[in-house]
């Protein structure tokens, strides 16, 4: 497909076969949630195992060296955020989406052959571009594909298919590091999952923009944004405020992929067992956004904000004061709930507020904050951690993310 046309004029103009709606398009939105489900099964590779590799391959003993890659994770991901708002306009949502998984290819290779910590952190480095280039792109094709009409069921159909993949995967090699060891055999599942993501990606998938014209002859009552990155990052009310909320998620999330996994350890749990309590969270956020994302398109999205942080920062002040495996696992269950919550709602809400011409850009400004929780999650709670002990550190965090959810309850409009 074209992906536009002109006219006797020379204008542009939207293919006629271009029509907007998730019937409409089911099969190209189908293999996009198969694409964002191997995105996801990328990150789930290291969420259980790189955290204990640190220490049992590398002998790192410092909490912020071992959590580093976390950080650098979360710088690269962030920028290719930011950069694929202006290329997916310019360049084409499809192309970013082969580039990046062209950089994830080596990542799996590159952590098992890894002879120091330096190349885990530059293995990083390419995996965060890569789930940037990736992850935004699937994000931004599937808003385009639906319109306004089941936005929040796309969402959160991605969302699912993408967070989902991070538990299992993550489950999946909590069990190979019990069974063979930490490396290498972890990581070859990343092998297989960087092969199929880039060949769906090049034979199947087709860019979008042109349906991005075709919303935009249909709705007229957006107006455009004077200063995308400034009123995305702040100055606007409800995007401002979904923008801090995304980035205080992020830093939580950050804290407990290099945390929690060095918590449960000092608990004196299995690998197997942590690849349960580590990957239970992402499964249920994965899976209860098939509801939360459709949820987005009917009730309040302040109120699912405000009780989504609310549920995980509630969940995360716990965590320090249970080492019983039920408990544990029931708090991992709860910050599943609470991120399912806010996650699809986040880009709804932020796509439900642009023009659609500045979807893509704004959604890049968000995912540039939101990503930079990563870095900032990692670098505040590893020092922390060495400072004031694990514990404290994951305390202070959830602390910092009920203050999140005041702050969505304060500024951000009703009717928003």
């Amino acid at each position: 497909m074209r992906v536009f046309e002109k006219d006797r004029r020379g204008t542009r103009v939207v293919p006629s076969n271009v029509q907007l709606g998730l019937r409409a398009n089911w099969r190209q939105f189908t293999l996009l949630v198969i694409v964002n489900a191997f995105v996801g099964g990328m990150v789930g590779m290291e969420r259980a195992v790189l955290s204990p590799l640190a220490e049992a391959e590398f002998g790192i003993a410092s909490k912020s060296a071992t959590i580093s890659f976390v950080a650098s994770f979360g710088f690269a991901k962030a920028l290719a955020n930011y950069y694929t708002g202006y290329l997916a306009n310019w360049w084409g949502r499809r192309r970013l989406l082969i580039v990046g998984w062209i950089l994830a290819t080596p990542v799996p290779l590159a952590l098992i052959l890894a002879p120091s910590w330096e190349w885990v952190i530059g293995a990083n480095v390419l995996l965060g571009a890569s789930q940037g280039f990736t992850w935004s792109s699937t994000v931004i094709m599937k808003i385009d594909l639906v319109g306004e009409k089941n936005r929040g069921l796309a969402m959160g159909l991605n969302e699912f298919a993408g967070y989902l993949a991070v538990g299992l995967v993550a489950l999946l090699t909590g069990w190979l590091a019990e069974r063979y060891g930490l490396k290498p055999y972890p990581f070859y599942l990343g092998v297989v999952i960087a092969v199929f993501g880039l060949m769906l990606s090049a034979i199947w998938v087709k860019d979008t923009r042109a349906y991005v014209l075709q919303e935009s002859l249909q709705s007229t009552d957006k107006a455009f944004l004077n200063d995308v990155f400034w009123e995305t990052t702040w100055r606007h009310r409800t995007l401002g405020t979904v923008t801090q909320a995304g980035f205080v998620n992020n830093l939580n999330d950050g804290m407990i992929w290099g945390l929690f996994p060095l918590f449960l350890m000092s608990a004196g749990y299995s690998a197997s067992e942590i690849g349960l309590l580590v990957g239970a969270y992402p499964v249920v956020w994965g899976v209860a956004q098939l509801f939360t994302g459709k949820m987005a398109d009917h009730f309040s999205r302040k109120g699912m904000l405000f009780y989504g942080m609310l549920i995980q920062g509630l969940a995360i002040v716990w965590i320090p004061y249970w080492e019983n495996f039920l408990g544990l696992l029931v708090l991992s269950i709860k910050l599943g709930v609470g991120t399912a919550l806010v996650y699809p709602t986040f880009l709804v809400t932020i796509a439900q507020t642009t023009h659609p011409q500045q979807h893509a850009e704004s959604i890049g400004v968000f995912r540039l904050w939101r990503d930079f929780g990563y870095a900032a999650g990692a670098l505040l709670s590893g020092l922390m951690a060495d400072l004031l002990g694990i514990k404290h550190a994951i305390f202070f965090v959830g602390v910092l993310t009920l203050l999140s959810a005041a702050v969505i309850q304060r500024r951000m409009p009703a009717d928003a």
